[in-house]
């Protein structure tokens, strides 16, 4: 079986899981007892893909606390700018690379340049019976490449998902990206790779340390962080659109105070460096 029909395959069962994952995600918030039911009080959250399981944490105790709900939906941040510039009826972006959410500020989508919430990492993930040993040097990878053991590792499509650019970056870093190129299968976000790397289609992959964090994803193989060093920060910055109501604005405001940060710690996240201008 060719390489690329392997990656088809692959990416016919990734579209129809994280398809799955987003509905779960949505029905979730949408059943909760007491949920509003008037769009205009459950304002859509467009948000990294990254963010799959830490946002559900947060918007579950913004409801707690608050009794106001978010619907969120999931995508490559690249994808969903593209998305906003074509009208979607988002209020809320959030966004894990900031230059998609500074072009559009630029371009008057926003109300102002919004705020860095977090730095995310790159993990490298080895699914159980992997040829891969995962390790921050990608040490691992490369000795399973020369000794012609891998058949397909994952990233995100880097062509607009952060971390499959970041992933990118990793990788020709540590001299590698020549030798795995030809067996690359891309997700179409960062939670994609994921499921990529995990179920055993693929080999490996490189994706969110805040996905591997989830004990879903995290239980199904071995993983281990990549040096910050080996690619450009993950600035992960976020925005209220101009149609954005009380609650997303409310909402805005929850993912800046302490119980937020406490659930962003949990799944990896950094927080923001105020003396970076965060």
């Amino acid at each position: 079986m060719g390489s690329s029909t392997i990656g088809n395959q692959i990416a016919r069962l990734g579209r129809v899981g994280a398809r799955a994952v987003a509905a779960a995600v949505l029905l979730v918030l949408a059943s909760a007892p007491g949920a509003p039911l008037r769009a205009e009080e459950a304002p859509v959250v467009a948000a990294a893909a990254d963010l799959q399981f830490a946002l559900a944490d947060i918007a579950a105790a913004f409801r707690r606390e608050t009794g106001a709900s978010v619907t969120l939906t999931f995508g490559a941040s690249g994808n969903l700018a593209r998305q906003i510039r074509q009208g979607a009826p988002y209020q809320l972006y959030l966004s894990a690379d900031e230059a998609y959410v500074l072009d559009l500020a630029r371009e008057g989508f926003t109300r102002g340049p919004g705020a860095v919430y977090a730095n995310g990492r790159l993990v490298v993930f080895a699914p159980q019976g992997s040829p891969v040993a995962p390790d921050g040097s990608l040490d691992g990878l490369r000795g399973a490449l020369n000794e012609g053991r891998v058949q397909a590792f994952a990233i995100a499509n880097p062509e607009h998902a952060p971390y499959g650019a970041r992933a990118r970056e990793a990788l020709r870093h540590a001299g590698l990206w020549e030798a795995v190129e030809p067996h690359l299968v891309y997700g179409e976000n960062v939670a994609q790779a994921a499921q990529f790397a995990t179920s055993g289609s693929a080999d490996g992959g490189i994706f969110a340390h805040a996905l591997a964090l989830s004990p879903a994803v995290g239980r199904l193989g071995r993983f281990a962080l990549i040096p910050a060093a080996y690619h450009t920060p993950l600035r992960q910055r976020m925005v209220l659109l101009r149609p954005a109501g009380a609650t997303a604005a409310r909402f805005y405001d929850y993912l800046q105070q302490p119980p937020a940060w406490a659930l962003l710690d949990r799944y990896g996240f950094a927080r923001p460096d105020p003396q970076a201008g965060d």
